[in-house]
């Protein structure tokens, strides 16, 4: 069976208020993530794909150490001929540092979503991710 990999960043700012930020797609959420490229690290991909997929620059974003999600499923993939492949995300929590203009391009939106556990986006990478981050955020950005 193939074995596809992506990784992404779940993105936290502070002010106005705790929130966490999604990105809209028809009637789905998303987080901004992506494939891994040939020779790229896991954390070289997330913070390339947060920048192509918001705007974000990798110099805005702390990602915090005390965090990382993976989550594997074996869903049909239309890059191989619809054929079923182990897929793997693997997701970063990154505080923003500073305010960013919010630019999507693959998506039709974003939203912040104010943290208010327990959030249920009938995702399992996302759900997954927020329940993970549980600890981390209450205990807020890393020294």
């Amino acid at each position: 069976m193939e074995a596809v990999r992506s990784c992404g960043v779940l993105v936290f700012r502070r002010e106005p208020d705790l929130a966490f930020l999604l990105l809209t797609h028809g009637d789905r959420f998303d987080l901004p993530k992506g494939h891994v490229d040939p020779g790229e690290t896991d954390e070289d991909c997330a913070l390339r794909e947060l920048f192509e997929e918001t705007g974000i620059p990798a110099d805005a974003v702390e990602l915090d150490p005390r965090y990382a999600f993976e989550s594997v499923y074996y869903p049909r993939y239309r890059r191989v001929g619809g054929r079923v492949v182990e897929k793997t995300v693997r997701v970063y929590l990154g505080w923003l540092l500073r305010d960013v203009p919010i630019a999507v391009t693959e998506h039709a939106g974003h939203r912040w979503v104010t943290w208010s556990p327990p959030h249920d986006f009938r995702n399992g990478t996302i759900d997954g991710a927020l329940a993970a981050a549980g600890k981390v955020v209450t205990a807020g950005p890393h020294p």
